[in-house]
């Protein structure tokens, strides 16, 4: 069901992603990982809707959301940059997305890592959050978001990697399977992997290919 929402505060993270604070509707429920359908209260945007995911937890008193603009798309996050506290967004109702299912390997190129924010900040909160590693994959160093917050929930756990620049603090290249058995000992855990659809596929072929059971490999459920 739609429901009306006003933007509290808009934060700019970094170059083209920004950390969105609105109004939560009353009854509201949702799950760390899961994502809603959002959409532009305004004239010709409100049935542009697309998937973000909550970034804040279900017991927040604000709903939160990290979106990566991208200007060269024709549609809601090209407008990202332009909204300000009080203008009125349209979200449905909580969906999919990523369901964490035990200690693993987490898996993300760019905007991929949304859905695993509000899953680390509520295994930090629980105090369960050891035992998981994350790999972050991105093009350029101005490209990684919410680092503080990753180095400070996963410690050296957090594992970053660029393909278009080189940097001693970041491992250099993309996520291939040398990456992966260089970082991974256990092929047994739950491996989450979020990403562009072509950096999905291939890493899903990677483990399998590594002899991970299908069981074990969690991506974003779409139904």
């Amino acid at each position: 069901m739609e429901k009306k929402i006003l933007v509290q505060s808009i934060t700019h993270l970094n170059h083209n992603v920004v950390h969105l604070v609105t109004q939560k509707p009353s009854g509201y429920t949702y799950t760390p990982g899961q994502a809603t359908e959002l959409s532009l209260a305004r004239p010709n945007w409100k049935a542009e809707k697309r998937p973000f995911t909550f970034t804040s937890l279900p017991d927040s008193e604000a709903l939160e959301f990290v979106i990566k603009s991208y200007p060269d798309h024709k549609g809601v996050t090209e407008q990202v940059p332009s909204i300000e506290p009080g203008d009125e967004l349209l979200i449905e109702d909580a969906w999919g997305a990523i369901e964490y299912k035990g200690p693993g390997v987490f898996i993300a190129g760019g905007a991929g890592a949304t859905p695993f924010i509000a899953i680390f900040r509520d295994l930090a909160q629980k105090g369960e959050i050891k035992g998981n590693k994350f790999l972050f994959a991105n093009k350029k160093e101005r490209d990684i978001f919410y680092k503080d917050h990753f180095e400070n929930w996963l410690d050296k756990d957090f594992i970053t990697i660029l393909s278009e620049e080189k940097t001693e603090a970041h491992a250099h290249g993309r996520i291939d399977r040398d990456f992966l058995a260089s970082h991974v000992t256990n092929l047994d855990q739950y491996f989450y992997v979020c990403g562009p659809p072509e950096m999905t596929d291939n890493i899903i072929e990677l483990l399998a290919q590594m002899g991970v059971e299908k069981s074990k490999i969690i991506t974003e459920d779409m139904d």
